[in-house]
């Protein structure tokens, strides 16, 4: 069983296309298809069956060996790493994936430092949801990943960090800033602004939820994917909206807003740092995390 053909296998599966894995490979199509073929004829089991003219299927024995690839792969990086740390060759690759708040709220000096100590780490840092974060992850794309712990499923290792809970952010001077213990109801009488409804915002799903359990009539006025966007148009005081905050952090330090509590409705949660059970991290990726959970 050569290399190149669990390579070519795997990227195909991935990615459900041969042309995209042949882009990644910087291969020909053909060749793809002849390396595929062979594994194949090797194995005695179809891996891939086509659905139409551009959709792949794995069949049964196709998904049993994308397994077995991923995790070959997977080890492989890792053992290249820890050689090229054995031979003192300054080599590593590192990515990671985080919301845009936590990145541009939580990251920089982290970043900063560990790019100072580490400059010779390939170092890619993606800006995603908390699900894509999540599937990142689960997917061997990313090393290290930061999202809300109670999002995270069991099948992966979280590292709490920061302790964060549940806002309302109005505008100074708003109604609701006289009211001592907020509910869902009075929260329901002013426009509202919230993420999107898409399987990628779960907090749009949560807050509906607890409307439609009190039985509360609300309006959305503006649906908003950032949490600086909406700040701004809160400011403006176009509707209210919630936020996931770090009490101990000058969020939002430019904007004119009241964050007021909401304990009585949203446990605290944390966000975590989150990776792969079968992850191994190296020297270098110990070093970032060490960095990151240790800054002040």
């Amino acid at each position: 069983m050569e290399w190149r053909h669990i390579l070519a296998f795997y990227h195909v599966a991935k990615l459900g296309s041969f042309t995209k894995a042949a882009e990644v490979l910087f291969k020909t199509q053909s060749a793809l298809t002849q390396q595929i073929k062979a594994l194949e004829d090797e194995l005695g089991f179809p891996l891939l069956e086509r659905i139409g003219k551009k959709k792949l299927k794995l069949t049964q024995a196709g998904e049993k060996f994308f397994v077995f690839a991923e995790e070959v792969i997977n080890k492989y990086n890792a053992v290249m790493d820890e050689i090229a740390e054995l031979k003192n060759l300054p080599k590593g690759r590192l990515r990671m994936a985080a919301p845009f708040t936590t990145l541009y709220h939580l990251f920089p000096n982290a970043i900063k430092q560990y790019t100072q100590l580490f400059p010779w780490v390939e170092l890619t840092v993606l800006d995603r949801p908390q699900q894509k974060v999540i599937e990142l992850v689960k997917n061997g794309e990313v090393d290290l990943g930061v999202a809300i712990e109670s999002l995270v499923p069991k099948e992966l290792t979280t590292i709490r960090w920061r302790k964060v809970e549940t806002v309302l952010m109005v505008p100074p001077g708003h109604p609701l800033t006289e009211t001592k213990e907020i509910t869902v109801k009075e929260i329901a009488k002013y426009p509202l602004i919230l993420p999107p409804k898409t399987i990628e915002y779960s907090n749009r799903i949560k807050l509906e939820k607890l409307f439609q359990e009190v039985g509360a009539t609300y309006r959305i006025i503006m649906e908003s994917s950032n949490v600086e966007l909406t700040s701004l148009y809160v400011e403006m005081g176009l509707g209210i909206s919630f936020a996931t905050i770090v009490r101990k952090l000058p969020e939002l330090r430019n904007r004119k807003l009241v964050f007021l509590p909401l304990k009585n409705i949203f446990k605290p949660d944390y966000i975590a740092v989150v990776v792969r059970k079968d992850k191994t991290l190296v020297s270098f990726e110990k070093a970032f995390l060490s960095i990151l959970l240790n800054q002040d």
